[in-house]
């Protein structure tokens, strides 16, 4: 992890030698504050106008959509997912709508009590497929904030068994870009 970690980091400080403003380090608030998890995010605008860009996200602590946790449950989850984002924006206004298609893969497991108060492990390593929407005020060409929400389907028989495979997610972001 401290590997990947510090790859992260070194991609960041290379791409903000070529490129001034065309990178965004983020975190999402809300499920840090509501479930504990941490969404940290990087993302890459692919042009000068900033109507593309690529990223990726690390969920610490993923859990099932919003599914609860406690009663002898407990999600021992982490994911990445790859995104891209297409912003609709107006000339002169940075702020904006985008649309994201991503991908997504959450390894980990969940354990819980079944009917006979057996402890059981569910695997939760799978595949998630999606789109999302969201939008961002942009102050000073390098505080980004805004709400967003995403939809995604999982590939894995086990997790759908024992979850529904149809996911929601939503959360508001806050980033920095430079």
């Amino acid at each position: 992890m401290k590997k990947l970690l510090f790859s992260f980091l070194m991609l960041v400080l290379v791409s903000n030698v070529h490129a001034q403003n065309r990178n965004e380090v983020k975190i999402n608030i809300f499920n840090t504050i509501a479930l504990g998890s941490v969404e940290l995010g990087y993302e890459y605008f692919l042009d000068s106008t900033q109507l593309q860009s690529i990223g990726v996200e690390f969920l610490f602590n993923d859990r099932f959509s919003y599914y609860s946790q406690g009663d002898g449950k407990e999600f021992k989850t982490n994911s990445y997912m790859l995104f891209y984002n297409y912003y609709f924006r107006e000339d002169g206004n940075p702020s904006s709508f985008y649309i994201t298609p991503f991908f997504k893969y959450r390894a980990g497991t969940y354990n819980y009590l079944n009917d006979n108060s057996q402890m059981m492990e569910l695997d939760m390593n799978s595949a998630i497929i999606g789109i999302g929407v969201g939008y961002k005020w942009i102050f000073n060409g390098q505080l980004a904030l805004g709400p967003y929400a995403n939809i995604g389907r999982g590939f894995t028989k086990g997790v759908a068994d024992h979850f529904t495979p149809v996911e929601v997610n939503a959360g508001f972001g806050i980033g920095y870009r430079f």
